[in-house]
């Protein structure tokens, strides 16, 4: 089965058909790193680590290079640097570090390449000349703009019109632009700017638009028409527009194959962001829930709908994968199988969709319980290597059945181990009151024990 994913400026599902299977692109505008990250800022993360997950799998690991971006210079760092006395350098290194850190902990594999924007002035002011040269970008008072009236597709990607912008609606005028359309690809510095986010350039010290940094830094790592380009749907327009108008302007080719958007991620119905002041931090929520169960709750809902993220969408993920994990427990010993082609690939092929793929996992823990039940090794050894499979295409089941029912750290683990021993001596010496007393003990911690035949384990409720 082919792959098919949903092109946002075709807008329509599409036979996805890279320019070399041999070398398989895709760009994600990543962060702006001058403070952490939310959850919605994560929805993308997760969203295009899994359609990277899928293209390793059909292509293979070596032949699929990844990049997303880290944007280390901004307004927004600009007033960080000034509001803090910290230098952009430790201001920028702080957070992206907390960005990755917080991308592992829902699983997201590194991708390939993670272009720093201020290690390409050089390809942006490269990039500018040459729009300048070929008429489509002038020199203000204030620094370069990119003339939109001179493209006669703007708007292409996003389904806006020129005259949709109206002066003083959505884009704000400045009088040294001539139309209020256009945008910067270079902003002139300012007096009082601190000197480590300015640059020379050519026209004037300052430093680079926003758009500009993406198109630098796509082209030069994966070339002028990269196969998938993605990012959040609030990144359509102006960001994906303003880029699309420049690399293509500039270079004479489509600037992406396929451009692909993750759709909103909502609290009580409202969009989640910093300026709306109702957003939630991954950090603090990692520090309740696991990682897995975050990253399966963002799946739960298709990528390009809007998903409303509430404790209770939270509580349902950890419920089922807790179902997963106990059935993967039950044949965690039956090694040997070999994992057979499962729906979660197709369903996964058919525009990411994860909604089917996580029913799909569900049966094959219903079907790995009903092998348990027959005492079917074979079945048993065949389920295990099929949920580890489409863990992997998931980016789930990453750990052992004991690591996730167990948790905790080190000394806690070995202690509630030392309090199980305790019992099963206890029960070996026919005290049946202590072994009582311990597993009530146990119990009341939140710690159930599990007796069999192999002797006992537990895990946490």
């Amino acid at each position: 089965m082919s792959i098919r994913l949903y092109d946002t400026a075709r807008r329509e599902k599409r036979l996805f058909e890279p320019g070399d299977p041999a070398r398989v692109t895709l760009y994600v505008c990543g962060p702006t790193v001058y403070n952490r990250a939310h959850i919605g800022n994560f929805r993308p993360v997760i969203v295009f680590d899994t359609l990277f997950r899928l293209l390793r799998a059909e292509y293979g690991a070596d032949a699929v290079i990844y990049a997303r971006n880290i944007t280390d210079i901004d307004d927004k760092i600009i007033d960080a640097i000034e509001a803090t006395g910290r230098s952009r350098l430790a201001i920028t290194n702080e957070y992206a570090d907390l960005y990755a850190a917080d991308a592992s902990a829902v699983n997201a594999l590194s991708p390939t390449i993670v272009p720093w924007a201020t290690a390409h002035i050089q390809e942006m002011l490269a990039l500018i000349t040459d729009l300048i040269e070929k008429g489509h970008a002038y020199v203000s008072d204030r620094g370069v703009y990119f003339e939109v009236a001179k493209m006669s597709d703007y708007g292409q990607l996003s389904g806006r019109k020129i005259d949709d912008n109206e002066a003083g609606a959505r884009v704000s005028v400045d009088g040294e632009k001539r139309d209020a359309a256009d945008f910067a690809l270079w902003k002139f510095a300012k007096p009082g700017e601190p000197d480590d986010a300015i640059w020379d350039s050519p026209w004037g010290a300052g430093r680079p638009g926003w758009h500009i940094e993406c198109s630098a830094m796509a082209a030069r790592h994966l070339g002028q028409t990269v196969d998938i380009h993605g990012g959040g749907i609030d990144l359509q327009f102006p960001h994906h527009e303003n880029e699309k108008a420049q690399s293509e302007c500039a270079h004479g080719v489509q600037m992406a194959r396929y451009w692909m958007h993750n759709g909103f991620l909502d609290m009580s119905g409202e969009k989640m962001s910093k300026s709306l002041g109702n957003v939630v931090l991954l950090h603090d929520l990692l520090a309740d829930w696991p990682g897995e169960v975050i990253r399966f709750a963002m799946l739960s809902g298709h990528y390009r709908a809007p998903l409303d993220w509430t404790p209770d969408l939270l509580q349902q993920a950890s419920t089922t994968l807790n179902r997963i994990y106990g059935a993967l427990r039950r044949v965690w010993s039956e090694t040997g199988g070999t994992a057979s082609d499962t729906g979660v690939m197709a369903a996964l092929k058919d525009d990411l969709n994860t909604p089917v793929a996580l029913a799909e996992l569900s049966r094959l823990a219903g079907e790995a319980n009903g092998a348990a039940d027959r005492d079917d090794r074979a079945g048993m050894a065949a389920m295990r290597a099929d949920l580890l499979a489409a863990g992997q295409y998931l980016g789930l089941l990453s750990v052992s059945p004991a690591e996730w029912e167990q948790g905790g750290d080190d000394a806690d683990k070995d202690r509630i181990d030392g309090l199980v021993a305790a019992r099963i001596e206890a029960r070996n010496q026919k005290n049946w009151a202590e072994a009582d007393r311990l597993r009530d003990q146990l119990k009341a911690e939140g710690i159930e024990i599990m007796d069999g035949a192999g002797g006992s384990t537990w895990r946490r409720l």
